[in-house]
């Protein structure tokens, strides 16, 4: 194996199979991050929406103890 031209053949291989892993670490990563960003988002949405029933339900009460 002292061919030149095999031997840097080897190495990109080498290199390659190193940066793919790198890339697949890199994107398990950002895929959790993106799990938890939808979770978060998920969670504020629903307290959202628990605070427009709130305000609503207010809103509704005040209006009824203007009428009366």
């Amino acid at each position: 194996m002292s061919d030149p031209a095999l031997i840097a053949l080897e190495a990109r291989v080498k290199e390659l199979i190193q940066i793919n892993q790198r890339l697949l670490e890199y994107n398990r990563a950002l895929r959790a991050q993106q799990q938890s960003w939808l979770t978060e988002r998920a969670k504020l949405i629903e307290k959202n929406e628990l605070a427009k029933s709130q305000v609503q339900a207010m809103i509704d009460r005040t209006k009824a103890l203007q009428r009366e």
